[in-house]
């Protein structure tokens, strides 16, 4: 029971300081790979943004685009009733 109570003892010892040592290697390995994380998904965001807007841009010359030709064909209508009424 004591040897049980020693090796607990020696191992948690061991794994602290294994721990304060890798902590620092480990601190400088993830800083710079979170900071390219966060960098690629602030691109990812910015160019997603980018494309919603050209798509939005797009979606809007083509209802542009349809109003237009409505308005086109409501006016030659009209344009053609008054020709037919002036005969």
């Amino acid at each position: 029971m004591l040897q049980n109570n020693i090796d607990k003892i020696v191992i948690g010892a061991a794994l602290a300081f294994a721990a304060s040592a890798l902590l620092p290697i480990a601190k400088t390995t993830f800083r710079p790979l979170a900071e390219a994380g966060m960098q690629g998904g602030a691109n990812l965001i910015n160019r997603s943004k980018s494309y919603i807007e050209l798509a939005r841009q797009e979606v809007e010359d083509i209802v542009a685009e349809a109003q237009f030709e409505r308005m086109k064909r409501q006016l030659d209508q009209e344009i053609s009733l008054l020709d037919n009424t002036q005969k």
